[in-house]
């Protein structure tokens, strides 16, 4: 059964371009490298002061989800950059089974 993995993180706005550039140069390449990835989905939304970010990862067992965030999948992953731009560290992600996809 697949596994949804979803993660979100605050960043400042004024800084928002350059965390979405960290994202896709940095974190994109991390994920694609695990082996079970089924699919990568970055999000923001913007608002006055704050931007949002919501990363959506599908993956092919939980087992593949282990391989990338470790032996606890829930608890989230960070890069060293992420203390430059993260108003918070939210520790854990969320984790769905997926029973139905068209």
């Amino acid at each position: 059964m697949s596994i949804m993995r979803l993660w979100h993180g605050r960043v400042k706005r004024d800084r928002a371009d350059e965390y979405e550039r960290f994202m896709i140069e940095k974190a994109a390449p991390d994920y694609g490298s695990v082996e079970g990835l089924l699919k990568l989905y970055f999000q923001r939304k913007d608002e006055k002061e704050i931007s949002h970010f919501l990363l959506v990862t599908i993956w092919d067992s939980m087992e593949s989800v282990k391989k990338f965030a470790g032996d606890n999948p829930k608890i989230a992953k960070y890069y060293p950059e992420d203390d430059e731009f993260l108003l918070e560290k939210e520790k854990e992600t969320e984790l769905y089974e997926i029973f139905y996809e068209k």
